[in-house]
């Protein structure tokens, strides 16, 4: 019972980072229809901030609520980046090919690994002081560990807080309105450039506190954005591409996948969540929640 606990436990806290990453991915291509794979260099500069700032505000006396706290506030210190990045770079490319939309932003993320190269170099990077995050709850011969819990209450919040936004709010209509209809949505008086900017920079900080809630957990290195990448696209497919209820069921069920491999038999941890990429392509290209009509896009 214990055993099983801890894999549906591990798979829910990597489903939690997971979704924070594809979400993002979603929140772009849903309202701006570019497939942003900048995304996952977001998820690894949001780890080394949250290095950068472990080591400039956390010391020895530190709490844990304040160390998530710092954490948080690394991935958030971030936002600029969606400004600077859809202001200076994608405005020009929105009229272009799909092609060349991939490969801009494929462009994005060979030049954050380089900016990553400069300012933390090419080692990994550990956090400092995580011993602090590592408390557990005992429920008999269940261990729940605190920060786990923690980054999965976060996670769904976060979810809960977007679909809130999207459905109940008047910039949630307004994404809505210019995701449907661009030109319908500038015509009703909508701002649309404001909107492609503060749905970017959402998705920018979805992607850097994914980044900066993981690095407790892990080393923070080169290539990690790569990694994302492939694991946020494969959620997108399965759950259904511009679908924010499919990257939540999407990032359940690779985060349960990738927990039963490491558990099982870590060789198939790919091999396993792509298996069921081609079943989905195959039977429903469009995604468990997704529209066959954009599929058609």
């Amino acid at each position: 019972m214990s055993a099983v606990f801890d894999i549906a436990f591990g798979g829910l806290f990597y489903a939690s980072i997971i979704f924070l990453i594809a979400a993002g991915l979603q929140v772009v291509f849903g309202t701006q229809k570019i497939l942003n794979l900048a995304c996952g260099s977001f998820y690894a500069l949001g780890a080394y901030a949250g290095i950068s700032f472990i080591d400039w505000f956390v010391g020895p006396g530190s709490s844990a609520p304040y160390f998530m706290l710092v954490l948080i506030a690394a991935g958030l210190s971030l936002f600029f980046l969606g400004p600077v990045i859809e202001r200076g770079v994608l405005k020009f490319i929105y009229p272009r090919e799909e092609v060349f939309q991939l490969l801009a932003t494929f462009a994005l993320v060979l030049i954050f690994e380089d900016i990553i190269k400069i300012f933390w170099g090419i080692y990994p990077r550990i956090a400092k002081g995580t011993a602090i995050v590592y408390q557990s709850i005992h429920i008999g011969e269940i261990v729940i560990p605190l920060y786990h819990l923690f980054v999965i209450v976060c996670s769904f919040s976060i979810a809960l807080i977007i679909g809130f936004v999207i459905k109940n709010t008047k910039f949630g209509k307004m994404l809505r309105a210019v995701a449907d209809d661009r030109e319908m949505a500038a015509a009703l008086g909508i701002n649309v450039t404001h909107v492609y900017l503060l749905s970017f920079t959402l998705g920018t900080v979805l992607g850097t506190l994914g980044g900066s809630l993981i690095i407790p957990v892990t080393a923070a290195m080169l290539g990690m954005g790569i990694e994302a990448i492939v694991l946020a696209f494969a959620v997108v497919v399965i759950g259904g591409l511009g679908s924010m209820m499919g990257a939540f069921i999407g990032a359940i069920i690779v985060g349960m996948l990738k927990a039963v491999a490491l558990a099982t038999f870590p060789e198939l941890e790919t091999f396993v969540i792509y298996l069921l990429v081609i079943i989905i392509l195959l039977i429903r290209p469009w995604g468990l929640f997704g529209r066959p009509e954009i599929e058609a896009r």
